[in-house]
């Protein structure tokens, strides 16, 4: 085990590369399905992907356009001119022997991904983002002298993303691959959902005592966050502990055990040259127009730090905040209401992330009905802040209000509506403080937390609907406070 003196005599140096699955329905080559997750294997296969004899590749508009979106995702724009290359090496998932990508004209170049740690911004630099076919999927049995293949996932559009190597520890890494997520799912470029693997991360990771970089490995197919932290963390330490024993670090290509929280050796890593490439013959050039882009930048979304700016303004908390950008939906929609009304938004989005958050979870309500019952909510949060309605109270209502019935008739159904009659508290004022004398006397002494006591007595008395700053007014009043 190396110790934390001798790490601190290394500089790790990490890039990342990302695969993203792009938001089509059928494949980037051809008309299969691009969702095969429920689909026997080999099912959605066609000429294309098989690699059959005379089978030519059409190239999907929709890819185009959502790799183009990417560009703004990225703090850049999509290149006027790219063309596509072949990618050749041999792997039985691979039938045509080559795969089909961009290797000297991509469609995206330069950009960066803002991130934040420890309270500073910084900046990732992007190097490059191409597109490209994905490859079928091997089994291998365990046990068994055979392995398995299925092209279903072959010819699924990908956008490959590639960062410079800015980035220096493990949790730079994870906020990189955390901000990458948010920025491809605001943008609609992706279904971004890791457990499916529409989003997959590989990371390169070298070390090194002087400017001069260190050997690189790089870890593949990591679909977390947390992975992608944990397997960072772990390489830097592997291979620090190989240089400090003398040896020297291999370049290869290594994978992640979950389960054991480590890398392991796969396979000598490639570079560029191996993979002979060459232009690929039958799929044109693409061009873009500053036509098109301006169309594309014209209907592009509000993305996650303009809405964390906005969420911030009311003052809401770091964790609120991060909850609602989590979901575009849901922090679009706490935008809209920021915009109406910033006092209610806060309510609202207060029972956003706590009980709303519950119902949901619970299956109780979607968020989407949640959204269309903006009025309701409003309504609610209105009651709440003219003390109508505690806040108890409006808690128990939020169910009704987003199956979308008026707050106020539920309220008075169920005997929820709060007494601001000053006659009728002091009436129970007057009865509390007879039947709580030492409360009262504590209060009188000094004793602060006693007049919540009373206070409590009032709001039980009532059921509940006394206003209780109104009866805390009184009981001052009322001892001479």
């Amino acid at each position: 085990m190396i110790n934390q003196a001798i790490k601190n005599l290394y500089t790790a140096t990490i890039g990342i590369e990302c695969h993203v699955q792009l938001k089509t329905k059928s494949k980037l080559f051809a008309s299969e399905t691009n969702d095969s997750r429920n689909l026997d294997p080999n099912t959605a296969v066609g000429h294309v992907s098989f690699g059959m004899p005379g089978a030519l590749p059409v190239l999907n508009e929709k890819a185009v356009e959502l790799a183009a979106r990417a560009a703004f995702a990225l703090n850049t724009i999509p290149q006027k001119f790219s063309k596509f290359d072949r990618k050749h090496y041999f792997y039985p998932d691979l039938p045509k022997g080559y795969q089909i990508s961009q290797f000297e004209e991509p469609i995206i170049l330069g950009g960066y991904i803002a991130i934040e740690i420890n309270g500073e911004s910084k900046r990732i630099g992007i190097t490059r983002a191409h597109m490209e076919e994905d490859a079928g999927k091997s089994t291998h049995p365990e046990g068994q002298d055979y392995s398995l293949v299925d092209l279903n996932r072959a010819g699924t559009p990908l956008l490959e993303i590639v960062s410079e190597p800015e980035i220096h520890s493990a949790a730079e890494a994870r906020a990189f691959a955390k901000a990458l997520y948010l920025q491809m799912k605001y943008a609609d470029v992706s279904e971004a959902d890791l457990y499916n693997g529409n989003m997959r991360f590989d990371v390169n990771v070298s070390v090194s005592k002087t400017d001069t970089l260190g050997t690189r490995t790089e870890t593949k197919n990591l679909n977390s966050f947390k992975a992608v932290e944990k397997a960072v963390e772990y390489e830097i330490a592997r291979q620090i502990e190989v240089l400090e024993s003398g040896d020297d670090i291999v370049q290869e290509t290594r994978g992640w055990d979950d389960a054991k929280q480590r890398t392991f050796s796969q396979r000598t890593k490639e570079d560029a040259h191996d993979y002979r490439y060459m232009p690929e013959p039958d799929v044109p050039p693409i061009v873009i127009t500053d036509e098109y882009i301006a169309e594309i930048q014209s209907a592009f979304p509000t993305m996650p730090g303009e809405l964390r700016v906005k969420l911030q303004s009311i003052g809401l908390q770091a964790a609120q905040i991060e909850t609602l950008i989590e979901e575009p939906i849901l922090s679009q929609f706490a935008v809209t209401l920021v915009d109406e009304d910033a006092v209610k938004a806060r309510t609202i989005i207060n029972w956003l992330t706590g009980e709303i958050t519950k119902l949901v979870i619970d299956s109780k309500a979607t968020w989407k009905e949640v959204i269309s019952a903006k009025a309701q909510l409003l309504q609610l949060a209105t009651m709440v802040a003219e003390n109508k309605l505690s806040s108890t109270g409006a808690k128990e209502l939020l169910a009704d209000a987003i199956a979308g019935k008026n707050p106020e008739e539920v309220a008075k159904e169920k005997n929820l509506l709060q007494v601001s009659d000053e006659g009728e508290i002091e009436k129970i004022v007057s009865e509390v403080l007879a039947d709580n004398e030492k409360a009262a006397n504590d209060v009188k002494s000094g004793e602060v937390k006693a007049i919540s006591f009373l206070v409590g007595q009032v709001m039980a008395k009532s059921k509940g609907q006394a206003n209780p700053g109104l009866a805390q007014q009184i009981i001052k009043k009322h001892l001479g406070l």
